[in-house]
């Protein structure tokens, strides 16, 4: 036993010693740098929302790479102009509040569905993208927010719902089905096979003016077509998914203005069930507070 439990301190030892030679000239961290180095990509993206509502500068700045792109139009690009937009809410007379709802990861991709309510504004419903680069730093972000609005039709608010993350092997066959149903039914290329992509007229809405069912957006397609105003999705530009959930974000126009779309839709037994949306309409290029454009 003495000579099983020497050999093991001896081991151990000498694991220590390889230990410390292998860190020899790695830079010494503080505890809150290992915390944020352990951090998950989702984790890292809800600390950096979360800094609206708390001011913390440092911890912002920390998750940022040198070189943060920016695709929200009111604001500059860099990792500076994001600190002083979390220094100009933390001095705001109104505290921020940040409310995430949903959390999803895509490859170096985050995707977020969050209340906000910057300085007593006003809520607002919010899709967020993040792109993380191969140091684990936030290099990109693209956004669309529309104001909090009452129940729709059938009751639904615009984020509550099914939560639940299933069906990760499907992952990929979802994403598939989504950019079909983008290009044959939201494109108007196929728009005979809009059927194919549901179970009957079972379908759950959430957004704030359509009632639940194909019946429902039916309806409201029709009642916007009456008034001269047309839903048009020029271009698909990004398609992300985890499991039974794809966040689409699109570009094109509403009643002739130009729009973002966000949609965000559940897959359930390969048919879509459900569905989330924010649209943004594109300011003019005049406004832009940075040239990295929306998309």
């Amino acid at each position: 036993m003495k000579k099983i439990l020497s050999l093991t301190l001896a081991l151990a030892m000498i694991g220590s010693i390889l230990t410390g030679c292998g860190a020899k000239d790695a830079a010494v961290k503080t505890p809150a740098e290992n915390t944020r180095q352990e951090q998950s990509r989702t984790e890292k993206a809800l600390a950096l929302i979360n800094t609206f509502a708390t001011g913390d500068t440092d911890t912002a700045r920390s998750l940022l790479s040198d070189g943060y792109i920016q695709h929200n139009l009111a604001y500059g690009t860099g990792a500076d102009a994001f600190v002083g937009s979390v220094e100009y809410l933390a001095s705001a007379d109104v505290k921020t509040t940040v409310n995430n709802i949903r959390t999803f990861e895509d490859g170096d991709k985050v995707f977020l569905q969050t209340i906000y309510n910057f300085a007593g504004a006003g809520e607002q419903v919010a899709f967020d993208i993040f792109r993380f680069d191969e140091d684990g730093k936030i290099a990109e972000h693209w956004d669309n927010l529309a104001a909090l609005t009452e129940p729709n039709p059938s009751g639904h608010t615009q984020t509550d719902g099914t939560m639940e993350i299933t069906d990760l092997d499907k992952t990929e066959e979802n994403r598939e089905l989504v950019k079909n149903f983008l290009c044959d039914v939201m494109q108007g290329n196929n728009p005979d096979k809009t059927p194919d992509y549901f179970d009957g007229d079972n379908y759950i809405q959430h957004n704030s003016g359509i009632a639940d069912g194909v019946s429902g957006l039916n309806a409201a397609l029709g009642a916007l077509a009456e008034q001269g105003i047309s839903m048009v999705y020029d271009e698909v530009h990004m398609v992300l998914a985890q499991g039974n959930f794809v966040l689409a974000v699109s570009e094109g126009t509403f009643g002739g203005a130009p729009t973002s779309y966000y949609d965000l839709w559940r897959v359930e037994n390969g048919k879509i069930a459900e569905h989330w949306d924010v649209m943004e309409t594109i300011a003019d290029q005049s406004t832009w507070q940075n040239e990295n454009g929306k998309f």
